[in-house]
């Protein structure tokens, strides 16, 4: 790997280090060979001379916070309801008076059919209202655009609605939810989005409010090894480089301020239990000692060597 910019024949993995395209490009082929036949295999292309690798990237679940997911989509609905007698749809904007819809008035010119529906019972009137396309070519219908302001009706009802990950439902009355430790998620990225753009991507696919600076990616490898992917590096690249298998390491998404690096000589214990490692440390200590009585005799000696040469200056003197 390259410490300096890279020249075409390098792909970068972060804003200071790079790797050759051919070795990239072979364990691109690893990668893909060990993904045969799934959704999972990554495709890569040449932009203007530079390699460009894009596919699913797996991402797990590591949070301990729940995070905060909107309660809607912010997007206006735009609904049909049918007038009988009108030659033409129009696209209307109801009146609003204290958060309520009023009802359109009928037309003044209304044809004998609209005289006749108005008798009719409620029941008969909401039958009638059915998408133009159900009914004749001189049926004509009335565009409403539901107003961003809706009736404590309504408004309770959407907040009565469910939402899920992953088949996980969510508190629908705080809007809160907490993903399953480790179940997975996946993302369709490329080799030039940094670590913050795929953090982005991610929260917007789940429609999360939170902002992507609450939170990090992390390799976590099957020793407990963790290492924090900088805002700079390439998630997907970080990926390939770390090999295809997930169960010797994956991708986690957890808070950026409760988040920890783990080097490698510390993942090497955490899988011991505490007996074995108290064992361990009662051992380290034993050693320990040893090389404190080792270092304290060859002191000693040293010490005695030394004032015995200068009894013997003294005394040439």
């Amino acid at each position: 790997m390259k410490e300096d910019c890279p020249p075409s024949s390098h792909v970068p993995i972060s804003d200071s280090k790079s790797i050759l395209k051919s070795e990239l490009l072979s364990l691109l082929k690893t990668y893909n060979c060990y993904h045969e036949g799934r959704s999972s295999q990554l495709r890569h292309r040449e932009e203007e001379g530079a390699l460009v690798i894009e596919g699913l990237l797996t991402i797990s679940w590591g949070l301990k916070r729940p995070i905060r997911l909107q309660m809607q989509d912010d997007r206006e609905r735009v609904h049909l309801s049918w007038t009988p007698g009108q030659s033409s749809c129009h696209l209307k904007e109801p009146p609003v008076q204290d958060g309520r819809v009023t009802a359109q008035e009928p037309s003044a010119q209304a044809g004998p059919q609209e005289e006749s529906s108005r008798g009719r019972s409620e029941s008969q009137r909401r039958r009638m209202r059915r998408p133009p396309s159900r009914r004749g070519p001189r049926a004509a219908c009335v565009i409403q655009r539901r107003p961003r302001s809706r009736a404590p009706g309504e408004a309770q009802r959407i907040r009565r609605h469910r939402f899920s990950i992953n088949g996980h439902f969510y508190n629908h009355k705080t809007s809160v939810f907490t993903p399953a430790y480790g179940s997975t998620t996946n993302v369709r990225v490329n080799s030039t989005m940094t670590t913050l753009q795929v953090l982005t991507l991610l929260l917007n696919k789940f429609r999360v409010e939170n902002s992507p600076s609450e939170f990090a990616l992390y390799i976590v490898h099957e020793s407990g090894e963790r290492t924090k992917l900088k805002d700079c590096e390439y998630p997907l690249i970080s990926r390939i480089l770390h090999g295809p298998c997930e169960k010797i390491a994956r991708i986690f998404l957890m808070e950026a301020d409760l988040g920890e690096e783990v080097p490698h000589d510390v993942a090497q214990y955490i899988k011991f239990e505490m007996p074995v490692l108290d064992s361990f440390v009662e051992k380290l200590k034993e050693e320990e000692e040893r090389e404190i009585s080792k270092l304290t005799v060859k002191f000693q000696a040293l010490r005695l060597t030394m004032l015995q040469r200068l009894e013997q200056l003294v005394e040439a003197k």
